[in-house]
C-alpha cells in the first residue's frame, strides 16, 4: 500500500480506516459517457430547470427523469409561474443528444413521455426557502453519499475513473 494519500484516499483507491485495526476500505465511483441513459436523464432534468428559470427566476424546481428504451418519465415537484411544454423540452433535448431515429436505440419523435409533476409541498417550502434570506435558500435535500463495503470479499471491485 503506497504511503502517499490523495483527496479521496490512497492512489490505489483504498482508504485507511481509523480505529478499525488497519482495515482497508475500497473507494469506488461511477462515471458515464455521452449518450448513456443516466447522462440523458440529467440533461433532460437540466433542460426542464432551464426552461422554468428563463421565464421565472424564482421558480422552485425539483425534477427527476427516468428513462427506459422508448420511454421517459418526468417526475417531481415544481412551483413556478412559467408555462413549460415538457413534451417539447424533453424531445428537443433527446434530439440534441442525437437520438432521432429508432435505429440508434432511442427516437425523440416516437418515445413516450410521461409527466408526473405536482407543486412543491408546503413542508418542503417551509424548510428550504419560505421566510429565508437569499443566502439561506437551498435545496434542503442535497447530500454527498459515500458507500462503504462492510464485509470482506475476494477479488476486486472496479475502481473509479482517474480524471486527474
Amino acid at each position: 500500500m503506497p504511503e502517499t494519500s490523495h483527496l479521496n484516499g490512497l492512489s490505489n483507491g483504498h482508504m485507511e480506516a481509523e480505529g478499525l485495526d488497519n482495515e482497508v476500505f475500497l473507494f469506488t465511483s461511477e462515471s458515464v459517457g455521452e449518450g448513456h441513459p443516466d447522462k440523458m436523464c440529467d440533461q433532460i432534468s437540466d433542460a426542464i430547470l432551464d426552461a422554468h428559470l428563463r421565464q421565472d427566476p424564482d421558480a422552485k424546481v425539483a425534477c427527476e427523469t427516468v428513462t427506459k428504451t422508448g420511454m421517459v418519465l418526468l417526475c417531481g415537484e415544481i412551483t413556478s409561474k412559467a408555462v413549460v411544454d415538457y413534451q417539447k423540452v424533453t424531445r428537443e433535448t433527446i434530439k440534441h443528444i442525437g437520438y432521432d431515429d429508432s435505429s440508434k436505440g432511442f427516437d425523440c419523435n416516437t418515445c413516450t413521455v410521461l409527466v408526473s409533476m405536482t407543486s412543491q409541498s408546503e413542508n418542503i417550502a417551509d424548510g428550504v426557502h419560505t421566510d429565508r434570506e437569499e443566502n439561506e435558500i437551498g435545496a434542503g435535500d442535497q447530500v454527498r453519499l459515500c458507500g462503504v463495503r462492510t464485509r470482506r470479499r475476494t477479488g476486486s471491485s472496479v475502481g473509479g475513473l482517474d480524471t486527474g
